[in-house]
């Protein structure tokens, strides 16, 4: 029988601007900040893994694992650095989960991160564009000045097509995740608030993003600095930290799955890997997307919010959009859908997201989200972590513990 593994504790930073705090501090940040949420010290942890996406293009640093080694009591332990794109901060969760199966440990940490801007909290488009187009095919990118958004316009022209979605369709993900956004503390755009007709009109800072193709500026996740960390333990684990099980989620269900990185060729509508990844978490959960009552997906464009709905299983193929824009996707809707703010508004720090997921999702199991946003008993959550152009994905399914 395969152990159970806990989420023990979580904790995260303000999405947006990390300013002048350098990537040893982050990871030192991350490592302390979730043990200091119940207690322990860092020499507790018997495992870790960190994911992050553009530290050597961006930060120039790389052995990320040797960092959080330097938190002291983290010295000489089995940690490792994972990449695997905007799912990095996921992939770094189920390393965990791994290495406390394989009985390499009984408690562990991961941590996920991304430093995207300078001291003074400015962006460099046009590098940030450039570092995070190296996880695209290299024949998809020639043409293309910033290739994820450009990419991501294809495929949102392709599911307007094909499903007879309009722009404000979509654009009504987009304004949700604003609303959401406004209640949570840690969301990059809480302040800031966005209309329908504001999303969908073309003035000011809201353009076409690519000429031709339908991708707007409120259709985009942000640029973001942050950091998220969870510690994830056995109920031997949950012993040693003093947590009481009822305390904790479980991580019931979780798999991975990778589609070939060239978009071209493939159903990027109904992603192969996408699907498999979140039917095997409902099938080791032992659960269906009918149970699910709350669920946090990788809307890094608005039609990602459309066809992760659909992924999930809560709106059929196809009806995705529709599933959002009749307000099925709200708190008070049939499964409460990014009440974070999602990458579009809460942020998307590339390394951080996958973990900072699952750990919004452990706070509604625990009722610990802000009122406004907290679903009322969702007994089930999922998450849906997905890297490049929808290669890579994340998938897990967690619940309350009795």
């Amino acid at each position: 029988m395969t152990k159970a593994i806990y989420i023990a504790a979580y904790h995260q930073s303000v999405f947006g601007k990390l300013y002048d705090m350098s990537v040893p501090q982050i990871v030192a940040g991350a490592v302390t900040g979730a043990c200091e949420e119940i207690g322990v010290p860092p020499s507790v942890l018997d495992v870790g893994s960190i994911g992050a996406t553009c530290n050597m293009s961006l930060n120039r640093q790389g052995l990320l694992s040797g960092l959080m080694a330097m938190v002291p009591g983290l010295e000489a332990k089995p940690i490792e650095a994972v990449e695997n794109a905007c799912a990095s901060g996921g992939q770094a969760v189920l390393s965990v989960i791994h290495k406390l199966l394989l009985g390499i440990g009984e408690v562990g940490i991961a941590v996920g991160y991304e430093k995207m801007r300078d001291a003074e909290g400015k962006m460099d488009g046009q590098l940030i564009g450039e570092a995070l187009g190296y996880f695209s095919h290299p024949d998809e990118r020639e043409g293309k000045v910033f290739i994820f958004p450009h990419l991501f316009a294809e495929v949102m022209g392709e599911y307007m097509r094909e499903h007879d979605v309009s722009e404000e369709d979509l654009a009504a993900i987009s304004v949700q995740e604003y609303v959401s956004a406004q209640h949570n503390p840690f969301a990059q755009m809480r302040g800031i608030q966005v209309s329908l007709e504001e999303a969908t009109t073309i003035v000011g800072r809201n353009r076409y993003i690519v000429e031709g193709l339908p991708l707007k500026t409120y259709d985009c996740s942000q640029i973001t600095d942050g950091y998220a960390s969870l510690i994830l333990a056995t109920e031997e684990g949950l012993h040693r930290l003093g947590v009481a099980k009822e305390d904790c989620v479980e991580v019931a269900g979780y798999a991975q799955a990778t589609d070939p990185l060239e978009k071209a060729g493939r159903d990027v509508l109904r992603p192969a890997g996408a699907y498999r990844a979140m039917r095997g978490a409902y099938e080791m959960a032992g659960v269906s997307p009918s149970d699910v009552g709350v669920a946090e997906v990788h809307d890094c464009f608005t039609v990602m919010g459309a066809i992760a709905a659909e992924v999930l299983g809560v709106a059929g193929y196809g009806n995705g959009a529709a599933f959002w824009r009749d307000g099925q996707a709200t708190v008070g809707g049939e499964c409460a859908i990014n009440t974070s703010g999602g990458l579009i508004a809460k942020g998307h720090p590339v390394g951080a997201t996958g973990v900072a997921m699952i750990g919004w999702s452990a706070w509604q199991l625990l009722g610990k989200a802000p009122a406004e946003l907290q679903v009322r008993d969702p007994g089930v959550a999922a998450t849906f972590n997905i890297g490049g152009p929808i290669c890579a994905s994340v998938c897990t399914v967690l619940r309350r513990t009795e």
